[in-house]
C-alpha cells in the first residue's frame, strides 16, 4: 500500500486575484536527509479564481486538492491545510519560481520550472554490483488470458542445475521489477539475498511498467494475479527449476496476490506474506489514512473530519453494484454535499476518480481472508512494528485466523520489531522516511524469510 502517502481531504479554496501566466504544471525536487521526492503542481484557472493540485510521483500519489491557492505581484502561495504543507515562491522572467516549502516544521528550498526534473542517480550500499556470483536472464513470458507480456529477470544460483525458485510479487501501484521507490530497489536487494542463498528468484515489471505490455490504469489485484499465473506456467517449463519447489513471495497487495494464485493452483509449494493485507479494502485504507495523519501531526478533529467523508463514501461504493455513471453521480454529489458548495467541478472530478479507478474500486470491495482461507500450502505472514500502512498486529492476526479457519495449521506469523511498511529499520514508520533511510531491506527481515524458504524447500 506503498504508494498512499499523503493526504487529500481538503478543497480547494478559490484565490482573489490573477497576475500573469501562471497556470499549467509547475515542476520541482526536494532534497531533504538524503532523499529526493519529485513534486508536481498543477494550477487551474476558472472564471475569477485559481485552483490546484499537487503529484507526488515518487510516491505515485496524483490529484492531492490544495486548500487554498493564491497568485499575485508574481508571488504565488499554495497551501495543503491539512498535511501542514504551506509553499510560497516567486515567479521570475526565466519562468522559475524560487521559494520554499514547509511541512512538520521542516522548511526546504524548493524551485519550480515548467521542465521536467530528474533525480539525482542514488547507489544505496546493499544494492548489489556487477558481476553477480551467480547467473542471470532477462525473459519473458505471456498472460495469454488478457494478451499481456511481462518481461522480467531470471536469477539462478548457477547456469546449469535444478534448483528451488521464488516469484517475488510488488506491491500497490505500477512497479518495476525492482519494486523500485525513493532511489531503492529492495526487489533487486531481496532476489540477490535469495539467490545467493540457493534459491532461483524470478521478478518481473507490472503490466504496462518497465519493458512489460498492457494497460496498468485499467487493472485490478485480480488481473494481477493472472499474470502471476502466468509466470508459474513459464517457470514450469524450465528445466533449472525444480517444479515441485516453486514459491511466492509478495510485499503490500503482492501478500494478498500469492494468496489467490496459491488458492487457485497446487504447482504452489508455499508463500511468504510481506506486509499482505488481511483486513477488506475499505477497513485499511481508514486505518491506514488515521495513522499516517496522526503521525503527520495532524489535529484529531482533522482526522475525524476525513474518516467521516472517507467512510461515508467507502460505504456507498460497497454497496453500489456496478461501478457506472450513477454511481460516479453519486460519489460526486457525496463529496459535494460534503466538502461543500464551492467544491467546483474539476476537484469533484479528482476526488471521485481517486476512489473509483478499477483498482480501488476492486481493492476497496476485497475481502483478503476469503484468499487467504483457500491456501493449502505453508505460510508464512511477516510485518513490520511500525508499519503504518498495513498495521502489523491487527494485520497479522487477521491473516492468521483466514489461514487457520480454512483447515490450515501451517501458517506462521511474525511482527519484526522496528521495521516500517518495507521492512527497513526505522524510527517512526512513517512514509516520509523511506527515502531518507539508507537501509533498503533490512538484514534480519531477509534472514528471516530465506531461513524459512530454505526450511520449506531442503
Amino acid at each position: 500500500m506503498n504508494k498512499k502517502i499523503l493526504c487529500f481531504m481538503a478543497v480547494f479554496i478559490s484565490a482573489l486575484t490573477f497576475g500573469q501566466e501562471i497556470t499549467g504544471k509547475w515542476n520541482g525536487l526536494l532534497k531533504v536527509q538524503g532523499m529526493q521526492v519529485r513534486i508536481v503542481f498543477n494550477i487551474f484557472k476558472t472564471e475569477n479564481r485559481f485552483s490546484a493540485t499537487m503529484d507526488s510521483p515518487d510516491q505515485k500519489v496524483n490529484g492531492i486538492p490544495v486548500t487554498t491557492t493564491a497568485f499575485e505581484n508574481s508571488v504565488l502561495k499554495l497551501e495543503i491545510k491539512d498535511a501542514g504543507i504551506t509553499y510560497e515562491g516567486t515567479l521570475n522572467k526565466d519562468q522559475i519560481i524560487t521559494g520554499n516549502f514547509k511541512q512538520g516544521g521542516q522548511n526546504i528550498a524548493l524551485d519550480l520550472s515548467r521542465e521536467v526534473v530528474k533525480k539525482d542517480i542514488i547507489v544505496r550500499a546493499q544494492e548489489p554490483q556487477k558481476p553477480y556470483p551467480y547467473y542471470t536472464e532477462d525473459v519473458a513470458f505471456e498472460n495469454k488470458i488478457d494478451n499481456v507480456v511481462l518481461a522480467g529477470t531470471l536469477s539462478l544460483p548457477q547456469k546449469e542445475g535444478n534448483f528451488p525458485v521464488v516469484i517475488l510479487i510488488s506491491g500497490s501501484g505500477k512497479q518495476n521489477r525492482d519494486e523500485e521507490i525513493l532511489g531503492h530497489k529492495p526487489f533487486l536487494v531481496l532476489a540477490d539475498y535469495l539467490t545467493r542463498k540457493g534459491i532461483g528468484v524470478l521478478r518481473f515489471d507490472d503490466r504496462g511498467a518497465g519493458k512489460s505490455t498492457g494497460d496498468f490504469s485499467k487493472a485490478t489485484t485480480a488481473d494481477f494475479s493472472k499474470d502471476v499465473e502466468a509466470a508459474v506456467v513459464y517457470l514450469k517449463t524450465r528445466k533449472e527449476i525444480n517444479k515441485n519447489k516453486i514459491g511466492l513471495v509478495g510485499h503490500s497487495e503482492g501478500g494478498v496476490i500469492n494468496a489467490i494464485v496459491a488458492g487457485n493452483s497446487k504447482d504452489i509449494n508455499y508463500i511468504v506474506s510481506l506486509a499482505g493485507p488481511g483486513l477488506r479494502g475499505d477497513k485499511l485504507l481508514l486505518l491506514q489514512r488515521e495513522l499516517i495523519e496522526r503521525q503527520m501531526g495532524i489535529s484529531e478533529t482533522e482526522i475525524l473530519k476525513s474518516k467521516d467523508v472517507y467512510s461515508g463514501v467507502y460505504k456507498i461504493i460497497l454497496n453500489s453494484t456496478s461501478n457506472d455513471e450513477k454511481l460516479k453521480t453519486e460519489v460526486s454529489n457525496y463529496f459535494k454535499s460534503k466538502l461543500g458548495v464551492t467544491t467546483t467541478d474539476d476537484q469533484l472530478t479528482i476526488m471521485s476518480e481517486s476512489v473509483l479507478n478499477p483498482w480501488m474500486y476492486y481493492f476497496l470491495r476485497f475481502d483478503p481472508t476469503t484468499a487467504f482461507k483457500k491456501v493449502k500450502c505453508p505460510v508464512l505472514a511477516l510485518n513490520g512494528s511500525k508499519d503504518l500502512q498495513v498495521p502489523a498486529e491487527v494485520n497479522l492476526q487477521a491473516v492468521k485466523t483466514a489461514v487457520l479457519s480454512g483447515g490450515n495449521k501451517k501458517v506462521t506469523t511474525k511482527n519484526l520489531p522496528d521495521l516500517n511498511h518495507f521492512f527497513q529499520e526505522c524510527k517512526t514508520g512513517s512514509p516520509a522516511e523511506y527515502g531518507a533511510i539508507e537501509q533498503t531491506f533490512s538484514p534480519i527481515a531477509l534472514e528471516e524469510i530465506s531461513g524459512w524458504i530454505l526450511s520449506q524447500v531442503k
